[in-house]
């Protein structure tokens, strides 16, 4: 009896289970870093800037067209956190409401990707994202920009520029679409650019207008929310690097460096890349900066170069660190590679919020000459190379950083404000020996001086020597092939 009643709880606890279970697996996916007051501070500017007689309508991700993860646009996640493709949003500057345009429930779709957000949820949606309306991009037809106003508007602002996805930003696209445009064969014109002239050609009394400086404006000063996911993604970044050093060894290749950085990304929660690896060795691959084919032995005597980060929850970071094969630096290394961190953390120590970048320089530069009094260069050419470096800047000051490795943003020509994020890497180049040294890292203006988000990683070179040591994740591998 004992033995029947301990059975009947069981399907009783079972019975109970199951369709919590169903329901939670039937909940539609929507991210947790940005509550709705993001997303409405947001679009308040944005309203604030296109004026009472304008709407701005933004395109989400199309849907995809393979096996590839289903990753939003920056632009469109940045305004409303939605994932779901084939989505639109626009806000209404007459009368400073937002609506959302979501595809109808695609059960096909859901049946690969899981159950996504959709016009059917629009009471959810609402309260997920604070927009005012919900409604199915069915109803994108005829008149449906002419509102509560009852007219079309006088201008319709959309973003000009190539909405950026997954390890992708805005210089890059715009060369692969001219190269598309260009390309007798083929002649597309970008995604951007076929809504904007629909638009044109179906509201031709509206004016067209760019919403990407808007939003690249916006996008400049990190909000505290995108400060705790980049500095997450840093973390990581610099955990995975951390990793490589250890697995390093004569004998293996470059990509099990990257295996060994990919894993720690992925064992962290990041489901993505910020851009593909560049893990270089030797001075041919380190000479080409984008190397990424990975591909090449590490051998005794050969320096590592790598550059990588994830992309976490839509926010990336972006560090390099290079460190030698065997574990111990040779002399013209860390002669060249000493100089370096030293400018480094010259300009480290002075970046500030109300300066500009040539300030920042030019202060720099007066600290770097007792170094240069007391450093000792094997050959001239090294010394050239360094005070060219300390001269001009070397890529010291380098692209901003946030949804996308190299971000939207501009910094360099305006006194720094806190909130502004971009990496500093200077770069020095030995072109008669094709010899190319950096180190790189990610920080921030913070309101009284910097915060460097990629410190957690070693820098200095006997740190550096001593990581390499330890050995890491990678240490069994398949024999070479005779």
């Amino acid at each position: 009896m004992r033995f029947v009643s301990r059975v009947s709880f069981l399907v009783l606890v079972v019975l109970l289970w199951l369709p919590a279970r169903a329901a939670a697996q039937t909940e539609p996916w929507y991210q947790t870093d940005f509550p709705p007051e993001e997303f409405e501070t947001r679009w308040a500017k944005i309203f604030d800037r296109i004026g009472e007689d304008a709407v701005a309508l933004v395109q989400g991700v199309a849907m995809t067209s393979g096996f590839i993860y289903p990753r939003q646009t920056n632009e469109f996640y940045y305004l409303c956190g939605v994932e779901t493709p084939g989505s639109y949003i626009l806000l209404d500057g007459r009368d400073r409401r937002v609506t959302l345009y979501l595809p109808l429930r695609n059960r096909r779709l859901e049946s690969s990707e899981g159950r996504v957000l959709s016009a059917d949820d629009a009471d959810l949606v609402r309260r997920l994202t604070g927009a005012d309306e919900v409604h199915s991009t069915e109803e994108m037809r005829g008149d449906w920009l002419a509102g509560s106003a009852g007219r079309a508007p006088r201008t319709i602002y959309t973003p000009f520029s190539p909405a950026e996805g997954s390890a992708q930003s805005r210089y890059e696209l715009n060369a692969a679409n001219a190269a598309i445009a260009g390309d007798y064969w083929d002649g597309r014109v970008p995604r951007e650019a076929h809504l904007a002239s629909l638009l044109s050609a179906r509201y031709p009394r509206a004016e067209m207008a760019d919403l990407s400086p808007i939003l690249d404006e916006l996008r400049n000063i990190k909000s505290p929310r995108e400060i705790a996911l980049i500095r997450r993604a840093s973390r990581i970044a610099a955990s995975g690097i951390i990793e490589a050093m250890k697995t390093t060894r004569p004998g293996l290749y470059e990509y099990q460096l990257d295996a060994a950085a990919r894993y720690v990304f992925l064992v962290n929660g990041a489901r993505l890349e910020g851009y593909r690896s560049i893990t270089a060795s030797g001075t041919d691959n380190i000479w080409n900066a984008h190397y990424y084919r990975n591909a090449s032995e590490l051998k005794d005597g050969y320096l590592v170069l790598m550059d990588f980060a994830p992309d976490y929850r839509y926010y990336t970071s972006d560090i390099t660190r290079m460190w030698p094969v065997n574990g111990t630096f040779a002399p013209w290394q860390r002669e060249l590679l000493g100089f370096v961190l030293e400018y480094h953390k010259a300009i480290l120590q002075r970046i500030r919020p109300g300066v500009t970048v040539s300030q920042i320089m030019e202060e720099a530069k007066a600290a770097m000459e007792p170094v240069f009094a007391r450093w000792t260069f094997s050959k001239p050419i090294y010394e050239e190379a360094a005070r060219d470096l300390v001269d001009r800047g070397g890529g010291v000051f380098s692209h901003t950083v946030g949804m996308a490795v190299h971000d939207v943003a501009r910094y360099a020509d305006a006194p720094l404000r806190p909130g502004q994020v971009f990496a500093v890497d200077p770069q020095l180049r030995v072109p008669e020996e094709r010899l190319y040294i950096r180190y790189e890292d990610l920080v921030m203006v913070t309101e009284s001086g910097v915060e460097n988000f990629t410190d957690f990683l070693v820098s200095e070179l006997d740190e550096i020597e001593a990581t390499v040591r330890q050995g890491g994740i990678v240490q069994d591998y398949p024999p070479k092939e005779r």
